[in-house]
């Protein structure tokens, strides 16, 4: 098992796991629209890789979702210290659980320590415009009702952030870009009934622990409706799904030249004339 980086001491988690195990025992499996699309884009991306994985692992807080797609996978919780033997696995794919974790350079240090030597890290997670709908319209309506704001909706990173950390967890070649979903609601009940049977409602430390009143709610869904409101009378409500992948180091990999070692010109391949530029 690898353990997790130091911490820094006394620092408070920004999510609260008893919280957060306890909303994911309310995960219904018709639910899981999300983990589809995850699991679609990994398949994709596995498909285009000329190599046949033998020994892959999969961090995740849905592994009856997972499992039967990767039938001879380890299958893993994505726990703070990952129950992951170091140099053990051609593929580790981190599915669907690092937007709630504490300390996600952390988690993608371990998986990359679990790699073999050239083996392939793929990351899929929630990024920083997932339901920006709904924490605009919460915030500006709990600004009207109680004149102050609370932790409602998760921060989760941008992808610039999120190729950041794959670098700081030592893969080479790392690429990370973005699947933009738009899901549809009746009204904000209906959205925060989906958001319970994903296992995504709010696990902050920092969050409100007594409960939300019927007035916020209500005038939440009104500016809901009157920012957002799509032509069939729906709120629409974005998830932005971010795929990371990066490889263990090994000598075979391809290694970038050293600058000015080029032997011809970029204007000479590209049948153009050279334009300097002004000083």
């Amino acid at each position: 098992m690898t353990q997790a980086p130091n911490q820094t001491p006394n620092q408070a988690p920004l999510f609260d796991r008893t919280a957060l195990i306890a909303h994911r025992a309310r995960i219904r499996p018709d639910a899981l629209f999300l983990h589809q699309t995850a699991l679609d884009e990994v398949q994709d991306r596995l498909s285009m890789v000329n190599r046949i994985f033998t020994t892959p692992a999969i961090v995740t807080p849905v592994p009856d979702f997972w499992a039967p797609g990767f039938p001879n996978a380890t299958i893993v919780p994505d726990d703070d210290v990952l129950d992951l033997e170091p140099s053990s696995y051609d593929l580790v794919i981190h599915a669907m659980g690092l937007h709630w974790a504490n300390d996600p350079v952390g988690q993608l240090i371990q998986c990359r320590r679990a790699l073999k030597e050239d083996g392939l890290l793929l990351v899929v997670a929630l990024g920083g415009q997932t339901l920006h709908q709904l924490r605009a319209v919460l915030a500006e309506a709990e600004t009207r009702v109680s004149g102050g704001l609370s932790p409602r909706v998760a921060p989760m990173a941008e992808i610039r952030d999120l190729g950041g950390l794959l670098q700081r967890a030592g893969v080479n070649l790392p690429v990370a870009d973005v699947v933009p979903l738009t899901a549809e609601y009746r009204d904000i009940w209906h959205l925060m009934h989906d958001l319970r049977h994903m296992g995504e409602t709010n696990a902050m430390s920092a969050r409100l622990r007594k409960p939300t009143t019927r007035t916020l709610f209500d005038e939440a869904n009104r500016l809901y409706f009157e920012h957002f409101a799509t032509a069939k009378g729906r709120i629409p409500a974005m998830f932005e799904v971010i795929c990371l992948t990066g490889w263990s180091p090994s000598d075979s990999q391809p290694k970038p030249l050293r600058p000015g070692s080029a032997k011809s010109r970029l204007a000479d391949a590209l049948k153009v004339p050279e334009t300097k530029l002004p000083d």
